[in-house]
């Protein structure tokens, strides 16, 4: 605690208190690294979260969902899109049930499958997307203005390299 009773980091700049404030000089460049992307990450993603809430009254996860089923005009099972979002079923049902009750999404039987059901986008969600996903893309061109045409080029190539060689991680 400081002479005032505030802990260290209530006393910390918002720059000091992101996950890189753990590194030192000895660290290795690797773990520098990862933890400069996810710094960057969680930045741009709370932006993104703060103005979906402010701009469309929407959280991350909804706008996601609507990406997703975008996506697929022809709708998706409800455990398709828990697939796809990595979370869990219960939390596609708890989205699917706020956007069906402002008319965004329609939930209905799967052909084929009385167990199962298949979400869309209704015009009107489908509407609602397009907008959203033009502001979206907006910010985020905002966001990343602090690269050059090139710089964004060569960063997007080595992240490609770099997820390629993430999908066939080694046992250990």
């Amino acid at each position: 605690m400081g002479a005032n009773g505030s802990s260290a980091t209530d006393d910390a700049a918002p720059a000091e208190l992101d996950v890189e404030s753990r590194l030192t000089d000895d660290n290795h460049d690797a773990l520098k690294l990862w933890l400069r992307m996810l710094s960057c990450t969680t930045r741009i993603e709370a932006q993104v979260r703060s103005r979906l809430r402010t701009e469309f009254g929407i959280t991350l996860p909804r706008f996601d969902l609507m990406a997703q089923l975008d996506r697929h005009p022809e709708g998706l099972r409800m455990g398709e899109l828990s697939q796809r979002m990595m979370v869990t079923s219960g939390n596609v049902t708890g989205i699917v049930n706020l956007l069906e009750e402002e008319g965004l999404v329609v939930r209905e039987p799967a052909a084929g499958d009385g167990r199962a059901y298949q979400v869309r986008l209704t015009p009107n969600g489908r509407r609602a997307f397009k907008r959203m996903a033009a502001r979206h893309e907006a910010w985020i061109v905002e966001l990343l203005k602090g690269l050059g045409e090139h710089e964004r080029g060569t960063l997007l190539r080595l992240l490609s390299t770099l997820k390629a060689g993430l999908s066939t991680p080694e046992q250990t």
